[in-house]
């Protein structure tokens, strides 16, 4: 019986981990059919993101079945409620992909972006897929030194986010009000994006210390 239970929680973590790769893979999708107007990725990132809200579903499902039928204390507790909490951060980080990729849709076959951004934007978006894998490989390995290295990773994005604002405000934009409404909804996705990420490693913080480093994305 003990056997089954901790091969629930380890599927559970798996599943997260999983999730983790595929908004990663998603994110990378979007992020070159926002730089090349690829339609066809575009639509790839759009339809598979249905997929990721069932895995969401299916994770909460196990945990919830974990919390009713086995009562699980201390780190199991805290595995399960952190699975529940995670899913959630990484269901989002597949949204906003899907918003990259819908923009990519929305202004096809013109490009969203100007030329002088789309360097910024290849960063966001290498930065975004980067720490996506690194929080399923910290779901799966617990690696608190990991984790933690996952915030000090995110200042490059949060440094790429503040600099598109330094960009729309300079007197040489002459893109106009359109494009750089877009250009500033599309870097808060990435920001956002890695805020979430951020958020799925401080719960592994929480689940292998029993301690909350910090307040989390939401």
């Amino acid at each position: 019986m003990r056997d089954t239970y901790q091969e629930q929680l380890d599927e559970l973590a798996s599943g997260l981990a999983g999730m983790c790769d595929d908004v990663a893979a998603a994110m990378d999708r979007a992020t070159r059919s926002l730089l090349e107007a690829d339609l066809q990725l575009a639509e790839q990132v759009i339809s598979e993101d249905v997929r990721i809200d069932g895995v969401r579903a299916t994770a909460e499902h196990r945990a919830f079945g974990l919390l009713a039928l086995q009562a699980p204390v201390a780190t199991d507790l805290r595995v399960v409620v952190a699975a529940i909490h995670g899913a959630g951060d990484i269901e989002r980080m597949g949204d906003l992909a899907l918003h990259v990729a819908q923009a990519a849709r929305r202004r096809h076959p013109q490009s969203v972006l100007p030329d002088e951004v789309k360097p910024y934007f290849t960063e966001m978006g290498r930065v975004g897929v980067a720490l996506a894998e690194k929080a399923g490989r910290v779901i799966r390995s617990r690696d608190l030194e990991a984790a933690t290295e996952l915030e000090v990773d995110d200042d490059e994005m949060d440094d790429l986010h503040q600099h598109m604002f330094t960009v729309l405000m300079d007197r040489n934009w002459t893109h106009g009000v359109s494009a750089a409404v877009d250009v500033a909804l599309l870097a808060r996705f990435y920001e956002r994006y890695a805020d979430h990420a951020v958020a799925v490693a401080r719960r592994i913080v929480y689940v292998v210390t029993g301690q909350m480093p910090g307040p989390l994305a939401v």
